[in-house]
């Protein structure tokens, strides 16, 4: 028996609430949404929404990432009765996640999950990891993992975000990079890329020291925050603190409804696929520091005679020690 839903009135509400937020987001219209992009990254695009929907969308939700072949060949009876809810409430779940009806939601996913069979991109992806498993076969559900989290960021980022934000660093007289735990190792990467062509960045692990610098932030600055949640809380006090200083905000998460994403300018999104041992939060690294790649490349283009003179300054002097080749 299906268990009790929300009312029409405020399923209704939820649905039109996240199709405007993130309509919103993109720059474009709720049509827009359920275009070619979105068709190319539908289980990506749910995934992201997930933390927003509750109750019976939230079913929905849940038994299409799960199965998403079985939901592509279900009849909208079938997956209603699957995920324990009614067709009006898949109907109303597919306008939530951009599409007009059911079948164009079976379109995608059927669409989605051929491409990712014939690029090899499902082999083992989900399948747990045994003790006994050969390195060979766990090096194949890394990669297919890995392979697919990428497809799906390049298919969620909007490179009109990554346009905005590397104009934003390249004029910026100081740019602020914050994060926790494995964030923070990323943001150290960018950290490092950025500081080799000449731009003014500081990375910061320690929530006082970055509270102290992102308190000197002024009109112009730039502070980047990195969170796959969206939801860590010291990251997100660091991020208003340079907010409300008039620092420019970026934020790097996988979620575009989270905390973080709300109280940023410009937010660059990533996809994540989860394996054993390796669950979100991990297995977001590879996605970040690709999108944080682009972002540094787009700033080099755009500083292009001061990032040269910089990379020759910089592998000049540290020329000295590197070991000394054979005649």
């Amino acid at each position: 028996m299906a268990e009790p839903e929300m009312d029409g009135t405020a399923s209704t509400a939820v649905t039109t609430s996240l199709v405007r937020d993130q309509a919103a987001r993109n720059g474009s219209d709720q049509a827009a949404i359920g275009g070619e992009r979105l068709a190319d990254g539908v289980l990506a695009h749910v995934r992201s929404l997930l933390p927003d929907f509750t109750g019976a969308l939230q079913r929905v939700a849940e038994q299409v990432l799960a199965d998403p072949a079985a939901a592509s060949r279900a009849t909208i009876v079938e997956l209603a009765e699957r995920s324990g809810t009614s067709p009006a409430t898949i109907t109303r779940f597919c306008r939530a996640v951009g599409f007009d009806g059911y079948a164009d939601l079976r379109l995608g996913i059927a669409a989605e999950t051929g491409r990712a069979r014939s690029a090899g991109w499902t082999v083992d992806i989900g399948r747990e990891i045994q003790p006994n498993d050969p390195l060979e076969r766990v090096l194949g559900q890394i990669m297919a993992a890995d392979t697919r989290a990428m497809h799906d960021t390049a298919t969620l980022l909007d490179l009109g975000e990554v346009e905005r934000a590397a104009v934003a660093i390249a004029a910026a007289p100081r740019v602020n990079i914050f994060g926790a735990s494995g964030s923070a190792l990323v943001g150290e990467e960018m950290q490092f890329s950025l500081h080799r062509i000449g731009i003014p960045v500081w990375a910061w692990t320690d929530v006082h020291n970055g509270l102290a610098s992102a308190a000197l932030s002024r009109p112009g600055d730039v502070a980047l925050s990195i969170s796959h949640s969206g939801e860590t809380g010291e990251t997100i006090e660091l991020l208003a603190e340079a907010s409300s200083r008039g620092a420019t905000t970026i934020a790097l998460t996988s979620f575009p409804r989270s905390p973080l994403a709300e109280l940023a300018d410009i937010v660059l999104l990533t996809a994540t696929q989860a394996t054993t041992f390796r669950p979100d939060a991990l297995s977001a690294r590879h996605p970040q520091l690709v999108v944080l790649d682009l972002l540094y490349v787009a700033v080099a283009q755009r500083t292009h005679e001061r990032s040269h003179a910089a990379f020759q300054r910089t592998a000049q002097a540290v020329h000295g020690h590197k070991a000394a080749k054979d005649s």
